[in-house]
């Protein structure tokens, strides 16, 4: 007779999963607040969505994942930071239209589910919302035997949240003659990354362990610096009218970012050595011979949210940015053009 066939001959384990699902429940209530209106586990989860504060209530959602930072992950065996990279990911996508989050969802897929990776993983990402006034509300943890290469596993997060319409920020009324402001990023965030680890894995031949002296640290530790909110630091600006527009710059970079937000008629020139420069694009620069315009498109460059304000307005988005002890740039100025970038 042929023996019983259960799931778990087929790879997935039912255990496994639950044992997860126990402990990522603890962190998920974590965030909670008195709007969170059901437990980890449902089949939905809700959220108390009446705002009698606001006049007309607009809900903004976004999606996102980290891309091939993931492989840094994997070979480092770092799993607590990638969630909270994915939850400041999501939360900047909002805050470019005023938005503040109220809840996130998560959706991790491996082939064979280990318990301790998929908990450090949500732990990430519960310390990413927590940080971000964010619940954590649910999520989908997917076990695909023959999918995934062993050990390895992907993410992708999903942000709801709300501003009131009068106070959405959409570069609606950028013109020439506006401040361009930049917030630095402290690495790559989680973008350029196939580029990035060509470059240092297989150019230049290191591997995550090998110290770069002139970052001070190990390849994997600068490829795995945190992607930054940028909540916190404009938390205070965002219903003032000050900020005309806000740009993300994530995958494509200054050169792709900046003109989604502007109006048709204006452009925007960026002055070349206008912020510092972070050591690992310099780097990475220098290792593949990598053209400016290639550096541009790729990498943020060192700036991760680009402001664009009045010139009678940026001396109090500075000092409000100073203030919180964080720096900010003037790169560049707002002109009349066909929505592009240019660097002079």
């Amino acid at each position: 007779m042929t023996k019983p066939i259960t799931y778990s001959d087929a790879g997935v384990s039912i255990e496994a999963a639950n044992a997860a699902v126990e402990r990522i429940k603890e962190m998920a209530r974590a965030t909670f607040n008195p709007r969170t209106l059901s437990e980890i586990g449902s089949f939905g989860g809700m959220f108390d969505a009446a705002f009698p504060a606001m006049r007309a209530p607009v809900l903004v959602a976004s999606a996102d994942g980290v891309g091939t930072k993931l492989k840094v992950a994997f070979e480092t065996n770092t799993h607590h930071t990638v969630g909270r990279d994915l939850v400041n990911h999501c939360v900047n996508d909002i805050l470019v239209q005023g938005a503040r989050p109220l809840f996130f969802l998560d959706y991790v897929a491996t082939g064979a589910l280990s318990p301790d990776v998929i908990a450090a993983v949500v732990e990430g990402m519960a310390r990413g919302c927590s940080e971000n006034n964010c619940v954590l509300l649910g999520g989908e943890t997917a076990e695909m035997p023959g999918f995934y290469a062993a050990g390895e596993y992907d993410v992708a997060g999903f942000i709801v949240g709300i501003v009131d319409r009068e106070r959405v920020i959409d570069g609606k009324s950028i013109e020439a003659g506006d401040h361009v402001l930049a917030l630095p990023s402290v690495g790559l965030h989680t973008n350029g990354y196939s580029l990035a680890r060509k470059l240092f894995f297989e150019v230049a031949g290191y591997d995550a362990s090998t110290r770069l002296e002139e970052l001070g640290m190990t390849a994997g530790e600068a490829l795995l610096a945190p992607h930054l909110s940028y909540l916190p630091t404009l938390e205070g600006l965002l219903d003032t009218g000050a900020l005309k527009g806000l740009a993300h710059i994530t995958g494509g970079g200054l050169i792709d970012n900046v003109p989604r937000i502007l109006p048709e008629g204006t452009a925007v020139e960026i002055k070349r050595g206008s912020w510092p420069p972070l050591p690992v694009f310099t780097l990475m620069q220098r290792i593949g011979n990598v053209s400016e315009t290639e550096m541009h498109r790729t990498f943020n460059m060192g700036v991760g949210m680009v402001v664009i304000c009045a010139g009678a307005d940026a001396q109090a988005i500075r000092t409000h940015v100073e203030a919180r002890g964080e720096k900010i740039f003037d790169i560049g100025r707002a002109v009349a053009g066909a929505r592009t970038v240019e660097f002079v």
